[in-house]
């Protein structure tokens, strides 16, 4: 008979407040004081805020108008992408003495396999208090960890005693651990999902357990399967180091709402923009992404995955904008944002001239299908994308 292989051992870490933490370090005036990391203007959001910021209510992602609102006192920095990138890779290299499965989310987090590791430690545990311990006597930072079989466990868990905090979920104590959880505490599970499963009496992961796969599926697709596994703690992803980047893309916030014709100038100048970073990849992308928000804040996206893939900037730019004429809200609809991007990229393909880089500061990264998945919630469709990562 043969033996199943042992548990992994997951530990995932988060910086804290990162961007706000290292302008924190380094001008030791802002120190104790609330800082927000964000360009001012009516159409910038916060990238980062200090702990004393949060006090106030600030966020990530909000809008910088809000979080002045919220808190008058708040210092302003602009982002400085060079400098903390600079710090993610003085991270990365502490990360690199314990594994090589290193698996990157963004600059300030990613999930390492300590299953094995290189320092012969006997428990995952002691390499994430060794890996906090490195962060902050040699980077001056504070880092959350989280320990668990899995990568789903772990991020839960490093979340658990933020900041500067280390959690730990043993197997045996999955399902106690889970069961009592409001479902909002599944990564993946936006406020749009949490609104539609309280509507259907799911509201902690329990709630979650107790119904049959058949009907998750029926409430939510696709996602419906992937639930009832993260319900139960299932999570066979594994850590995949050095992936590479699904997609490539640029987008941009327009002064003041417009209607769409009007977003075609700025199609076509993130257009060049993608098209210019995509000559540094030897891999072949498939699909054509565009993607709009409205004045709202409600998310679109559109795709298409042409029998063959542009073979200039005009002709991309052509079907970036051809994909505009698919969104039908009416005239009177206005926009606030846009972007452009390629994705579905044919990993064992390779062409003459190289084709994708994901190492431009102000592109996003959009996973995409071929599919127009727009009538998805896009929190559902950002858990549909992080599955098949």
């Amino acid at each position: 008979m043969i033996e199943p292989p042992p548990p992994r051992k997951i530990v995932h870490v988060d910086m804290d407040a990162f961007y706000a933490s290292v302008e924190q370090r380094d001008n030791p005036e802002l120190r104790g004081r609330p800082v927000v990391v964000a360009w001012r203007g009516s159409r910038s959001v916060v990238c980062a805020a200090s702990y004393e910021a949060r006090k106030f209510g600030v966020r990530s992602a909000m809008p910088a108008v809000r979080a002045e609102r919220l808190c008058p006192e708040a210092v302003f920095i602009p982002p400085d992408f060079v400098r903390y990138k600079a710090v993610s890779k003085a991270v990365r290299q502490i990360f690199e003495r314990h594994t090589d499965l290193i698996e990157p989310l963004s600059l300030d987090e990613a999930y390492l396999d300590v299953t094995e590791n290189k320092l012969g430690l006997a428990t995952a545990t002691r390499v994430a208090k060794r890996i906090r311990q490195e962060i902050r006597e040699e980077l001056n930072l504070t880092a959350s960890a989280g320990v668990a079989p899995n990568k789903f466990l772990a991020k839960i868990a490093s979340d658990w005693r933020k900041p500067d905090g280390l959690f730990v979920i043993q197997p045996h104590e999955v399902e106690s651990f889970l069961v009592p959880l409001p479902v909002g505490r599944i990564p993946g599970v936006g406020q749009v999902t949490e609104a539609r499963m309280k509507a259907v009496g799911i509201a902690t992961v329990g709630d979650l357990c107790a119904m049959e796969m058949v009907m998750l599926e029926g409430y939510f697709g696709r996602y419906g399967r992937r639930l009832y596994e993260l319900a139960r703690g299932i999570d066979h992803n594994p850590v995949i180091a050095n992936r590479a980047s699904k997609s490539i893309s640029a987008e941009d916030t327009f002064p003041v709402d417009i209607p769409l014709p009007e977003t075609e100038p700025l199609l076509r100048k993130l257009a060049e923009k993608v098209w210019v970073a995509s000559r540094q990849n030897a891999r072949m992308a498939r699909t054509v992404v565009l993607k709009l928000k409205t004045k709202e804040f409600n998310t679109l996206t559109r795709s298409l995955t042409p029998p063959t893939m542009p073979a200039s900037l005009e002709e991309f730019a052509n079907v970036a904008v051809s994909l505009a004429e698919r969104v039908d809200l009416g005239p009177n609809q206005l926009f606030r944002l846009v972007g452009v991007g390629l994705s579905n990229f044919q990993v064992e393909q390779v062409i003459e001239t190289p084709l994708f880089s994901n190492d431009e500061g102000d592109q996003a990264l959009i996973a995409s299908s071929s599919e127009d998945q727009s009538a998805l919630p896009s929190d559902i469709l950002d858990s549909l994308q992080s599955a098949r990562k």
